[in-house]
């Protein structure tokens, strides 16, 4: 497995997570900046995944996009939402960013 496809694979993670909370900025895609914003994140991200996936196995790559998307996501709410924080969700947190880990070092 390339290491250069997990730096894609995070990149595209990452793009996942600028689409995810551009959703909240289109006011249900009728604001048109912020639409035309996340969908070009949502094309960048699938891109990325898409290369990534030449070389590492798909479930894993999907696993740690969605992953990678997800934890970000979380965390961005927080701060630009005011998103709740509580020991539940931080741990479920940590628990997908175990698996995360978990599925690079496999």
């Amino acid at each position: 497995m390339s290491q250069s496809a997990w730096w894609i694979l995070l990149i595209a993670g990452l793009f996942e997570m600028v689409w995810a909370i551009g959703l909240k900025y289109t006011d249900g895609f009728t604001r048109p900046l912020p639409t035309i914003g996340t969908l070009a994140a949502m094309l960048v991200s699938v891109w990325l995944l898409a290369v990534a996936m030449k070389s590492l196995p798909v479930g894993t790559a999907y696993a740690v996009w969605v992953g990678v998307g997800a934890v970000g996501t979380v965390i961005l709410g927080i701060i630009l939402f005011n998103d709740p924080v509580n020991l539940v969700r931080m741990a479920s947190i940590g628990l997908i960013l175990a698996g995360i880990i978990g599925l690079k070092l496999a």
